[in-house]
């Protein structure tokens, strides 16, 4: 199954950032908070469900940041970020009217729509959850053109779980199961590596298209199980993350072997990017 091609993105000059305005901010886990970004001036643009943004801090710096809001219709753009450096941390310490520079939508996004008809299996761990949530809300609003929907998710702890009240929600129309690698006698749910539960999961590999982002471990060996229920490397979807500088392919900082991902991903069909996952040192 072919990657969707990226989305034109609607503003002038890729390299220059444009103004937004934080219009909310919420915080989902001690390191992680959810903030939604409205235009200064002119429309908010429509991004793919996969797609990212670079994300400029002034004075700062700028970071590739995955899109987690609804896909598709232009308005607010809605980001998840993980406090992990000055830039990233800057910008989760964004109140309500700070100012942020964005450039882009950039990269392939998820072939969610490809699904239709069949069976969609979302597979995410940590953070990796963020940009496979376009997925989810697309295929929950369009439910009729999907038969199962599946969502397996994993995190270092309950504490950590991303979007805790919305897997709730999603269970009334998805197969959700969350996983955990460490928690205490409180938790009742199960405890282990995200590829487990793709291991016992009822998946039908005839009917199943994957979408998996997480830790490329995690992938690896999530993608392992997947193919061990018999689906088709070619109906499985792989999001790699890679440090970006530019976001349209001339620093080449973001390589991973013959390709770029920030211009030819960060969504890639598994056979396309399998022979490099399968390099450690890359």
């Amino acid at each position: 199954m072919a990657t969707a091609p990226a989305a034109e993105h609607p503003h002038t000059g890729a390299m220059s950032p444009v103004a937004f305005r934080v219009a909310a901010r919420e915080q989902d886990t001690v390191d992680t908070w959810t903030v939604t970004l409205e235009p200064v001036s002119g429309p908010g643009p429509s991004i793919g469900p996969g797609q990212f943004m670079m994300v400029y801090a002034f004075g700062i710096g700028e970071v590739p940041i995955s899109v987690s809001g609804t896909p598709g219709v232009p308005g607010p753009v809605v980001l998840t970020v993980r406090s992990v450096g000055a830039v990233s941390a800057a910008i989760c310490a964004s109140e309500p009217g700070a100012v942020l520079g964005l450039r882009g939508p950039f990269g392939t996004t998820w072939p969610v729509e490809a699904a239709a008809g069949g069976d969609v299996v979302v597979v995410a761990g940590g953070i990796g959850l963020a940009p496979l949530r376009p997925v989810v809300l697309h295929a929950l609003a369009r439910r009729g053109d999907y038969e199962r929907v599946t969502v397996i998710y994993g995190a270092r702890t309950p504490e950590d779980r991303l979007y805790v009240e919305e897997l709730e929600r999603w269970r009334e129309a998805a197969e959700v199961a969350v996983t955990v690698d460490a928690a205490g006698p409180d938790w009742p749910g199960p405890v282990g590596f995200v590829a487990k539960l793709v291991s016992r999961a009822d998946i039908r590999p005839a009917r199943a298209t994957a979408f998996v982002c997480g830790p490329e471990i995690m992938m690896t060996t999530s993608i392992d199980a997947l193919l061990a229920h018999g689906v088709p490397p070619e109906r499985i979807q792989v999001s790699m993350e890679r440090h970006m500088d530019c976001g349209v392919g001339l620093c080449g900082h973001c390589q991973l072997g013959p390709t770029l991902i920030c211009r030819d991903g960060p969504v890639y069909g598994y056979p396309e990017i399998a022979p490099w996952m399968e390099v450690r040192e890359l």
